[in-house]
C-alpha cells in the first residue's frame, strides 16, 4: 500500500465524507457522479490525496494559509504541550501564550500596541467595524459611522463582512446587507476606470476623497483596505496610492483599517504587506498565516490611541469595548503562532520570500512573452497573479471557463494545485493566483511554471 494512504478503509471514509460533509464553495451536484477529493497528508510543499497521488501545493492550503509548509512537528508539539497544561479560558482573563505572542507580534509592528484575539479573518474585521461604530456613538453622536471599502477587496464571509466586500458575485443572494458600508473605486491600473491618466495611483486615491465628500466627511468613520488586493486579482497598488490614501484619512479623521488576513506573516516579503508602503494604520487585522493553519487564530491589532478611546470611566458601564470571541480564549492559536513566528525568523523565510518572489515573477514574465493569452503579471513576494485575456490589444478578459480549464489542466498533468479568481465579479474572473509556501525553492517554482506553460499551450489550442 502507498505510504500516503491510511491503513484503515479509505473507501468508507470517502463515503462518510460524501454522505455527511457540506464542503465550502462547492456545488455538491457533481458528487452524484464523482467522489470528493480528500487531502490526507502533507509534508513541506507536497500533499497527497486519498488515492496516494502527490500534488505540489502552490496556494498554501488552497486559501493562502500554510505559510511555513506542512508537517511541522515543532508547531504540533507546541500546541500539544500547551493544551495539556491549559487549553482554554475566556478572553476576559489572560493566558501565558496569549501574552507572549502579543508581545512578540507587537515587536514586529512599530506604532501598534494592542492585540485582540478572535478565530477568523471575518471575525477580526467585524471587531474593527464595531470599534468604529462604538467610537461614532462615544464621540460623534452616532453620526460618523460609515465605513468605506474598495471594489475588488474581500473582507470576510459574514453578512456584515460581505457588506464591506467588493465581490458582487460572492454577495449575490445574501442581501439585504448591513447599512453604512460604502464602496470606493479599485486601484487596478490595468483596468483603469479613467482611461490613460498620469499618476493613476494618485487618481485612484483621490476617488476615495470624492466618496468621502459625497457622503459627508462628518459621517465617515473608517476605511478598510487590503494592502495588496488578494482574491480580487492580486492587485499591487500603483505608485503614489498609499501616500495619498493616508493623507486623506488624516485630513478627514477617518480610521484606517488594514486587512492583512492574506498578506500578513511574511507573504509579501515583509512581516505585513502595509510595511512596504510606509503606512501608519489605526487598526490591522490578520488570520490565515498567523499560525499557518496549525490552529485557528485571528487578531485585531490597534494603536494605543485607539485602545485608549475605550479605556473609559469605571462608573460608566458603556464606556469599554463590550465584545467577546468565545474561541479567542483558546491557547492553541497563540501557542502555534509563537512557534510559527520562530520558524519564520530562524529559517529566514522573509528573505526567501523576497528572493523566490523575484524569481517567480521573472518566470511568469517569460510565460507572458510566450503566450498571447497572458495580459498582465503582477505581485509582490510570493503573492503573484497572472491575468488572462481573450485579446491582448483590447484587454478583453478571458472567460472564466478558460481560466478554470488552465487550473484543471495543471492539476491533471503535473498535479500542481494553483488558484484563480472565481465567481467573484461578472466578466473578470480571469486571474490565476500563485501563493506557494514561504519555504519554496526554485525547483518547486520551476515545476509549477512548467505545468502552467503546458496548460496554457493545451487550453489555447483546444
Amino acid at each position: 500500500m502507498n505510504l500516503h494512504v491510511p491503513e484503515n478503509d479509505i473507501t468508507a471514509i470517502v463515503e462518510a465524507d460524501k454522505a455527511n460533509v457540506w464542503h465550502h464553495l462547492t456545488n455538491h451536484k457533481k458528487f452524484d457522479a464523482v467522489d470528493p477529493l480528500m487531502i490526507i497528508e502533507g509534508k513541506g510543499m507536497r500533499v497527497w490525496n486519498q488515492a496516494g497521488r502527490e500534488h505540489l501545493d502552490c496556494v498554501s492550503g488552497g486559501v493562502w494559509t500554510v505559510n511555513v509548509g506542512y508537517g511541522r512537528e515543532s508547531i504540533a508539539n507546541a500546541v500539544r504541550d500547551q493544551l495539556v497544561k491549559m487549553n482554554y479560558f475566556a478572553g476576559a482573563m489572560g493566558t501565558v501564550p496569549g501574552a507572549q505572542f502579543a508581545e512578540k507580534l507587537i515587536s514586529k509592528m512599530p506604532g501598534m500596541s494592542r492585540v485582540y484575539y478572535a478565530n477568523s479573518g471575518s471575525e477580526a474585521n467585524e471587531k474593527a467595524y464595531k470599534l468604529v461604530r462604538q467610537l461614532a456613538h462615544k464621540k460623534y453622536g452616532g453620526k460618523k459611522h460609515k465605513i468605506l471599502f474598495r471594489e475588488r477587496d474581500y473582507h470576510g464571509t459574514t453578512i456584515t463582512a460581505l457588506s464591506s466586500g467588493g465581490h458582487t458575485e460572492r454577495n449575490a443572494q445574501y442581501g439585504p446587507f448591513t447599512p453604512g458600508f460604502v464602496p470606493v473605486p479599485h486601484c487596478l491600473e490595468y483596468r483603469s476606470q479613467w482611461g490613460e491618466v498620469e499618476d493613476y495611483g494618485v487618481r485612484a486615491a483621490n476617488a476615495i476623497e470624492e466618496v468621502i465628500l459625497r457622503e459627508g466627511a462628518d459621517t465617515v468613520g473608517g476605511l478598510i483596505l487590503e494592502p495588496i488586493t488578494a482574491g480580487g486579482g492580486v492587485i499591487v497598488p500603483p505608485k503614489g496610492y498609499w501616500d495619498r490614501v493616508q493623507e486623506i484619512c488624516k485630513k478627514y479623521d477617518v480610521l484606517l483599517i488594514i486587512d492583512e488576513v492574506v498578506c500578513g506573516m511574511g507573504r509579501t516579503g515583509t512581516w505585513f504587506g502595509y510595511q512596504h508602503y510606509g503606512i501608519e494604520p489605526d487598526m490591522v487585522t490578520m488570520a490565515k498565516g498567523v499560525a499557518s493553519g496549525y490552529a485557528a487564530i485571528s487578531c485585531l491589532v490597534t494603536t494605543e490611541a485607539v485602545y485608549n478611546e475605550f479605556k473609559g470611566d469605571m462608573d460608566d458601564p458603556m464606556s469599554y469595548f463590550r465584545d467577546i470571541s468565545t474561541f479567542g480564549g483558546c491557547t492553541s492559536g497563540p501557542a502555534a503562532a509563537l512557534e510559527n513566528m520562530r520558524i519564520l525568523e530562524d529559517e529566514n523565510l522573509l528573505e526567501n520570500t523576497t528572493a523566490m518572489g523575484d524569481y517567480l515573477m521573472g518566470r511568469l514574465e517569460e510565460l507572458k512573452g510566450k503566450h498571447e493569452i497572458v495580459g498582465d503579471v503582477r505581485g509582490k513576494g510570493l503573492f503573484c497573479g497572472m491575468e488572462l485575456v481573450a485579446d491582448r490589444d483590447t484587454r478583453e478578459a478571458a472567460p472564466e471557463s478558460m481560466v478554470q480549464a488552465v487550473v484543471a489542466d495543471c492539476f491533471a498533468h503535473n498535479a500542481v494545485v494553483i488558484g484563480a479568481t472565481n465567481r467573484s465579479f461578472p466578466g473578470f474572473n480571469n486571474t490565476l493566483c500563485f501563493s506557494p509556501a514561504l519555504i519554496c525553492t526554485k525547483s518547486d517554482l520551476d515545476e509549477m511554471v512548467e505545468a502552467l506553460d503546458g496548460a496554457l499551450t493545451r487550453v489555447t489550442a483546444a
